[in-house]
């Protein structure tokens, strides 16, 4: 029985063998959120994978928003959370949150987490070394444009402090925070910010965790999951989404167009499903393609 267990663990590594030997070297952007984020035994699962990432020869960057914390924190507060076309509106009050939030304890989270493996981890913001820089963003309602406070949209990247990083081989954690020409800071959406960065960085790969197990076909109909798409395919699906796996499926779609290779969602709530993603012959989740 022992040779049973052994024997089905060395086939696992072998079946791993020709993507270890294609990924080696290659950088890929996870766009970390949802539930793995919030799940105490998904938490570990995702570092653990994180930092097999970065032992198989990778060098995984990590890319997090944090909307639930968020909303726990402005509630803490007693500061209203509203939300416009799906997109929070911050005022200069909730902005202080949100930077707080993201910057000071989920970075700080998830830098601790994958750093409990190795001294690999480190954190920054968008703002940092002007990464991401933003221009404000209204919301669109009805066709017209409504004021929603400091979000804002990506309109340059410098991923040179990220790329120093990853030459010296630690693990960037950023939070999804940017700076504007204007001196005020941004929120923005860390999926746009994942795709943003993944582009810059002439990636690999995009992965979106998600709290689903992928695109659906024609969702609520049926739940067969499309296994991969072209990007032209997806563009025409676009419209008819949820609008909850629009921001997703739309940085996967900038990160093909720009350049990027792959780009995947995948369902956070299944253990390990980035390592399954990435080195197995079967994948799981939607893969775009160019």
């Amino acid at each position: 029985m022992r040779a049973n267990g052994a024997l089905a663990k060395a086939s696992t590594l072998i079946e791993a063998l020709p993507w270890l030997a294609r990924f080696s070297g290659a950088t890929v952007v996870i766009k970390y959120g949802g539930n793995a984020m919030t799940e105490e035994s998904l938490k570990e699962g995702f570092a653990e994978d994180i930092v097999f990432l970065r032992y198989a020869g990778l060098r995984p960057v990590v890319v997090h928003g944090g909307g639930p914390q968020i909303s726990a924190h402005l509630d803490r507060l007693g500061i209203e959370s509203t939300f416009t076309a799906g997109l929070r509106v911050t005022t200069p009050e909730a902005m202080q949150v949100v930077r707080m939030v993201l910057v000071g304890q989920v970075n700080r989270d998830v830098v601790g987490l994958i750093n409990h493996h190795g001294p690999f981890a480190v954190g920054m913001s968008g703002e940092d070394a002007h990464l991401f820089t933003a221009e404000r963003k209204p919301a669109i309602v009805d066709g017209e444009p409504v004021d929603i406070g400091q979000v804002g949209e990506i309109v340059k990247v410098e991923p040179g402090a990220v790329q120093a990083l990853l030459d010296d081989g630690r693990i960037p954690v950023v939070s999804s925070v940017a700076r504007g020409v204007d001196g005020q800071v941004y929120n923005v959406n860390a999926d746009t910010a994942a795709a943003a960065l993944a582009v810059a960085l002439r990636a690999q790969k995009l992965i979106v965790l998600t709290d689903v197990e992928g695109l659906y076909a024609s969702w609520p109909a049926d739940t067969d999951v499309i296994d991969q798409l072209k990007a032209a395919e997806l563009a025409e699906m676009l419209p008819t989404l949820s609008s909850g796996m629009v921001p997703k499926m739309e940085a996967c779609l900038t990160a093909v167009q720009g350049g990027v290779p792959q780009a995947h969602v995948l369902d956070g709530r299944v253990p390990h499903s980035l390592l399954l993603e990435i080195f197995t012959d079967h994948g799981i989740g939607t893969m775009v393609m160019p």
